[in-house]
């Protein structure tokens, strides 16, 4: 039998749009047809998004897009203020992102391999991609003690992730300066992740409550909805650049029906890209469109794009055309998270 060292050799390297300027290629692109045109149009509304002076962008992340390589593109984003919130699902921000800035790695695997050895060996695989399943344990662990630190009440996944930012800000090396948790810490870009117990921060909310069962931190998922539907009230515009689709894609667009309740007449999201391999014909979430979308009143349809691609394709050439475009460099960063105080109260 193999040994967990012949599995866990090579890692997932993260790419770099900054070393690969692909301008002229997405460019290039507008002019042929199918995927290409519609990838060279879904560029061209986030350069758009970037620099339009009013409109907040929203970043929607779901699917398995950090362990896949994808990680430093949304760093370079948020470091770079390309976005200004990021909603995700869990696996990618604490099990992906969490997990590799405590110096822990993805490794290039394969899917022709006996998964039953695996098992045996406490390796975890994502199609492709294999992770220690020992090393997961103690992610889980730490989102434990980060529990135990808190004051017991409940919070919006937003107040944690911020105090996993800062847990990684006080008790990081140097795996943390590409980790999107720290980046969005230090730019006071708010994440959230409607369904934060789906992850490894569900396995420490267990460790945690198990321990503490009379006094003990919780979430509170309306608190998440208000306070993403307060960056919608607090801007002009606003913009969504979604990966994949799922509960982040709903939970974003569905802000804008919530600031409409609060406040008649809210703008729906002037503009919105999404890049997905889900199509609309099973009816699912995931692959409904964005025009779909505009019926509900949540997407205008005049700067709308589907692309139907996979993320590790699609997404450096999109965020990669934005970045060496460079309408960033004149962009203010919104800094959402001081919507909120210190103790993340809303003021």
């Amino acid at each position: 039998m193999s040994e967990k060292k012949d599995y866990l050799k090579e890692i997932v390297h993260h790419i770099d749009i900054k070393e690969h300027n692909v301008v002229a290629m997405v460019n290039a692109m507008g002019k042929m047809a199918f995927t290409a045109r519609d990838l060279n149009r879904a560029a061209n509304i986030f350069d758009m998004m970037i620099k339009d002076k009013d409109c907040a962008i929203i970043l929607t992340l779901a699917g398995s897009l950090f362990s896949a390589g994808l990680k430093r593109v949304v760093y370079d984003l948020v470091m770079n203020n390309m976005v200004d919130a990021i909603v995700s699902t869990g696996a990618i921000i604490v099990d992906q992102d969490f997990f590799e800035a405590l110096g822990f790695r993805h490794y290039q695997g394969t899917k022709f391999v006996d998964d039953n050895e695996l098992r045996d060996l406490h390796i975890d695989r994502i199609y492709d991609t294999f992770i220690d399943e020992d090393e997961l344990r103690i992610c889980d662990e730490t989102c434990g003690k980060i529990f135990d630190s808190m004051e017991p009440k409940s919070y919006s996944s937003r107040e944690f992730l911020f105090e996993f930012g800062k847990y990684l800000e006080n008790n990081g090396g140097p795996k943390v300066n590409d980790s999107v948790i720290w980046a969005a810490y230090k730019k006071n870009v708010p994440i959230f992740v409607p369904a934060f117990s789906d992850c490894s921060a569900g396995f420490g909310f267990i460790l945690h409550q198990t321990a503490n069962p009379d006094n003990h931190v919780s979430v509170d998922s309306a608190k998440d909805f208000l306070e993403l539907t307060k960056i919608k009230l607090a801007s002009k515009e606003s913009g969504i650049f979604m990966l994949g689709g799922g509960v982040p894609k709903n939970f974003t667009q569905d802000i804008v029906v919530a600031a409409d309740i609060l406040q008649e007449d809210a703008p729906m999201h002037k503009y919105a890209i999404q890049i997905t391999v889900a199509d609309e014909r099973d009816g699912a979430l995931s692959g409904s469109t964005l025009k779909e979308a505009s019926s509900w009143g949540k997407v205008s349809t005049s700067y709308e794009q589907m692309v139907y691609a996979e993320a590790t394709v699609a997404l450096p050439l999109i965020a990669g055309y934005a970045f060496h475009k460079g309408s960033w460099k004149q962009r203010k960063a919104r800094e959402f998270q001081k919507l909120y105080s210190a103790v993340g109260e809303l003021r």
